[in-house]
């Protein structure tokens, strides 16, 4: 049978129409319980926190809960659209027409495919912004930190290639706005890890391209001690770059992170958890296209054998358990446990031939 555009419009339209509600709700429900335990936490605080500044703090988080809501948001809008199809007996009237359930079903993989796309290219970047304006504004009124930087309560440890060498910079405390970092010891290290000297500074700050130590006091092997007003040591990092390491991969947008992946390793910071963040926005159109599979092996049984609802609440189980099952991965990836690529990938890659096999056996039948 030639492939209708007609029908492929109509079954688009009536999955993007239950995707949007489900969007809508499951977004309003989130916000809600989100808002009051903003406020819970605001009331917490010895100082009072302003009412419109909680209100701010949840229109900010705001679309970082949409893309954490699209993966639920495809499952079930797939599910309700494909419900009342088979309800109405609309697909069976397709499938008596000649259309294979694979036609029925390529315009919603395609939308949700779509969707993934437009989320990672446009939407990702807007909500990774927004967020990071969330959690430093969170970090200040509700948690009482200045910064993002300030809750690292460790020493921070920065990496550095030279061109005859590297440096190993250690310091114990940041001052993020002037980018000025506090009790500060250089290891200056030559070729083949040989360690050529040491430099102790009360303070360095960082300027473009060098690091400035002031009142810096200097020991190299065989020599006394020597003491220096004014130290620069060079550096390829920026402001952006080191405030940046102390958020979170979510407020770093998808076309931001493989650059400063390099940077953050090339500092000495491990990147796993950028580099896992980035394959999981990859990987997100195969994943959405995956529940919309899924969503159809629980969704257009035949009517005459009820069991909908038991199907129904088999569909949304599956996709918690999805949720779940992709945490552990990220966990185990997170920690070195297993390959980046199979952490970020194998849910999306499962699911999808989870789907394919079951609706293969279903169209065979």
């Amino acid at each position: 049978m030639k492939f209708s555009r007609t029908l492929s419009v109509y079954i688009g339209k009536q999955f993007l129409f239950w995707f949007a509600c489900v969007t809508f709700s499951l977004v309003a429900l989130i916000v809600l319980f989100d808002t009051l335990e903003l406020f819970r936490r605001a009331a917490t605080r010895q100082h009072d926190v302003a009412v419109d500044v909680v209100f701010s703090l949840a229109l900010m988080k705001l679309p970082s809960l949409i893309e954490k809501a699209i993966p639920f948001s495809a499952l079930l809008g797939a599910m309700f659209a494909f419900w009342r199809l088979n309800r109405h007996h609309e697909f069976v009237v397709a499938r008596a027409a000649g259309v294979s359930i694979w036609q029925f079903l390529a315009p919603p993989i395609a939308l949700a495919i779509m969707i993934g796309l437009f989320k990672i290219a446009v939407f990702n970047p807007f909500s990774s912004a927004m967020l990071l304006k969330y959690e430093t504004l969170e970090a200040k009124t509700i948690r009482g930190k200045s910064s993002l930087a300030a809750l690292a309560n460790q020493g921070l440890w920065f990496r550095q290639t030279t061109g005859n060498g590297h440096y190993i910079l250690r310091a114990r405390t940041i001052s993020p706005r002037e980018v000025k970092l506090n009790d500060v010891i250089v290891f200056l290290m030559g070729e083949n890890d040989r360690f050529i000297g040491r430099i102790d500074a009360p303070s360095a700050t960082l300027e473009p391209g060098f690091w400035r130590l002031d009142k810096a006091n200097v020991t190299t092997p065989n020599a006394p001690p020597e003491r220096l007003e004014l130290r620069r040591i060079p550096t390829d990092l920026t402001a952006d770059n080191i405030n940046d390491s102390f958020a979170s991969p979510e407020t770093i947008s998808f076309w931001a992170l493989p650059g400063f992946i390099a940077v953050l390793e090339k500092a000495g910071f491990p990147g796993i958890r950028h580099l896992m963040q980035w394959h999981i926005h990859l990987a997100l159109p195969l994943l959405l296209a995956a529940v919309v599979l899924l969503a159809a092996t629980f969704s257009l049984r035949p009517v005459r054998r009820g069991g909908g609802a038991v199907l129904m609440v088999a569909g949304v189980g599956s996709g918690f358990l999805l949720y779940f099952l992709s945490d552990v991965i990220y966990a185990l990836g997170v920690s070195a446990k297993i390959p980046v690529l199979m952490a970020a990938w194998s849910p999306a890659a499962v699911s999808s031939l989870i789907g394919i096999a079951i609706l293969l056996h279903l169209e065979d039948g």
